[in-house]
């Protein structure tokens, strides 16, 4: 039986290893209900840009190449567009008016449209000046008036049109709000262009990146494109909790999405087969509050049994400081079913199978909240085991530090888009100052994760380029297992700062029989979670600069077989990629007063995917107190 000490968990099942670990449906990352940062390439098609690149061609071949490299791999969901100049004139004295006006928005940042972004960016043709400025004005104005907003820049040298000056109006869309960010590509480019295009990027909070040449121009845009559009939007199915538990919508596995009103709790009914176990999960994210320094929200969850029976199943998840981007997740990890009534009228209504309703209630409110919060509910249901598998392993593993050159990646902006890490190795990226990515590592049934995360030096020095760092370690259904934080100041920095690393015990269904929550949290295999927050400087700015991150990763032990499930076969995996989530009929949940006579799938875990990106977003000051309490 699963031990109740589980109920703390916040559960949201992502995927599990195929084979003989449990494989879980995961969200697609390109999916349309995912939300990215709407991003303008700016591409310079300025006459220097038909000079030879040294990997062969002209280097306006290489951009296109590069362009084409990125649009193929951009999420379908992305939102890019495409802006140039130095197209319409020559390079002439008597050309200079009209060429540096010379700026073009070819294609708008909406839902990306990858052939007509291609056939764009292959039939630029370049020949006139250098108007960054303009340029940049333009493609801001092209992008969204609010909201996170990115502009790539790609340029091979200086601006040659001044006024107006490219820094001065990097400035200017960093004034308007901190929610403009440039990042800049130097494509081949001299000293005095790379200091002039590396303060148009940090002037935004952005990044510049050097590409020597086209085969370094089509690896680094796209990974510094991909960092440009990370954003969040809650994903899920539409429902509706209701404020009495009688007309509570009936969810069966899988996510969804509602919109969570202040001090309101909302009904949600959940149809458990007797032995089996629920996990039903609630999150919220809030939004960045720059300059408040004290934002406290809180998140509840109780459960209920038949007539709405108090289970006192109570869990609830806080936080001091919801205005730096927090996400709350609170979640119950149900056991009542699998136990046997006792004869009691009143505790046999919270035990076997049968109805459950789930309540979630923004109970606590900060002043600076807004009126309502959208709310990600996400559901799996587990059956008994016959066999668990192998004994329980309480001591973490042995943490060895990785060898060989670091990898690139493009950390996810929340559970959903984490970015793969395929096992043991170092593995490196570069967060913004209000970023909270996330990194994921499959572990298989015997296997156990060890990590530190090193933040690398910044030019800048000094207590206004102070930010606070984090990393956090989440289960596979996004229980927090351990975290670390620390100040950083441009200085190298590695966390954890007081051991050699975080880690796991070996993953083991039987770990949830230990009477300590962190170890009986770490039962399942499949997918967890590396999360790491760099946050604003003290006054709130994200333009002290870009921070380079390496992520050191050890994955150990070998895999093992796991859990046998009551009603599997040997070659039916419960997990398996042929357990498909159940929705209602045309995505609608159904409602509580309807008929009970159809039961759940004992499939589990279905496509959970309750992630939120954190992206911290103010002050740093206040390190985040988070506090579960449960009953």
């Amino acid at each position: 039986m699963v031990k109740k000490v589980l109920a703390a968990a916040a559960v949201g099942v992502i995927g599990l290893v195929p084979g003989a670990t449990p494989a879980l449906a995961q969200q697609d990352p390109g999916s349309a209900n995912t939300a990215y940062a709407p991003t303008m390439l700016v591409v310079d098609a300025s006459g220097s840009m038909l000079a030879p690149d040294p990997a062969g061609g002209t280097k306006m071949d290489a951009a296109k190449n590069a362009v084409r490299t990125f649009v193929t791999a951009a999420p379908d969901a992305s939102k890019v567009g495409l802006t140039v100049y130095g197209t319409s004139t020559g390079s002439s004295d008597a050309e200079m008016a009209a060429g540096c006006q010379d700026v073009k928005v070819l294609h708008p940042a909406g839902t990306i449209d990858k052939p007509a972004l291609t056939a764009a960016a292959d039939q630029i043709v370049p020949q006139g000046y250098t108007p960054i400025g303009t340029s940049l004005r333009a493609a801001a104005a092209a992008l969204p008036q609010q909201g996170p907003r990115s502009i790539v820049l790609v340029s091979d040298g200086l601006d040659t049109c001044a006024p107006p000056d490219p820094c001065d109006v990097a400035r200017e869309l960093s004034a308007q709000g901190a929610e403009i960010v440039v990042h800049a590509i130097g494509f081949g480019v001299d000293d005095p262009s790379r200091a002039q295009l590396t303060c148009i990027a940090q002037s935004t909070g952005g990044t510049y990146t050097d590409a020597v040449d086209g085969k370094t121009l089509e690896q680094v845009l796209p990974r510094v494109s991909a960092a440009a559009l990370r954003n969040y939007a809650a994903t899920g199915t539409p429902i509706a909790g209701t404020p009495e538990y009688r007309d509570a919508p009936v969810v069966t596995p899988g996510q969804y999405v509602d919109v969570l009103q202040r001090k309101k709790p909302q009904y949600y009914a959940v149809d458990v087969p007797d032995g089996a176990t629920a996990y039903f999960t609630g999150t919220v994210s809030f939004p960045r509050v720059y300059g408040t320094e004290n934002s406290t929200n809180s998140l509840q969850m109780q459960v209920y049994g038949t007539d709405g029976q108090d289970c006192y199943g109570f869990e609830s998840d806080s936080s001091t400081g919801s205005s730096d981007g927090v996400s709350l997740t609170v979640g119950s990890v149900w056991a009542g079913a699998a136990e046997p009534e006792t004869g009691s009228y009143s505790t046999d209504k919270c035990k076997g199978g049968g109805r459950y309703y789930f309540t979630l209630e923004w109970a606590h409110v900060a002043a600076d909240g807004p009126a309502q919060l959208p709310l990600e509910v996400s559901v799996g249901l587990e059956p008994g085991v016959v066999d668990p598998g192998a004994a329980p392993e309480p001591t973490p593993v042995t943490y060895s530090e990785p060898g060989g050159p670091p990898t690139p990646v493009v950390g996810g902006g929340s559970f959903n888009v984490a970015a793969e890490l395929p096992g043991s190795g170092r593995y490196s990226d570069t967060l913004q100052r209000g970023e909270y990515v996330f990194y994921r590592v499959k572990l298989d049934w015997g296997q156990g994760l060890a990590y530190r995360v090193r933040f690398g030096e910044s030019p800048l020095r000094g207590v206004d380029n102070l930010s606070n760092v984090w990393t956090t370690l989440y289960t596979p259904y996004r229980v927090k297992l351990d975290s670390d934080f620390s100040s950083y100041n441009g200085t190298e920095n590695l966390l954890p700062a007081n051991a050699p690393a975080i880690a796991t015990v070996p993953v083991r269904y039987a770990n949830r029989e230990n009477s300590d929550a962190d170890i009986a949290n770490q039962a399942l295999a499949g997918w967890y979670y590396i999360a790491v927050k760099l946050s604003p400087t003290l006054d709130g700015e994200r333009t002290a600069g870009p921070v380079p991150v390496e992520l050191e990763v050890d994955v150990t032990g070998a895999p093992e077989p796991g859990p046998r499930y009551e009603d599997r076969t040997a070659d039916d995996s419960v997990f398996g990629e042929s357990g498909k989530s159940r929705s209602a009929p045309d995505g609608a949940a159904q409602a509580a007063g309807a008929s009970e006579g159809d039961g759940i799938s004992p499939v589990i875990w279905t496509a959970i995917v309750a992630g939120i990106v954190l992206v911290a977003g103010a002050v740093v000051a206040g390190v985040l107190g988070i506090r579960r309490t449960r009953r």
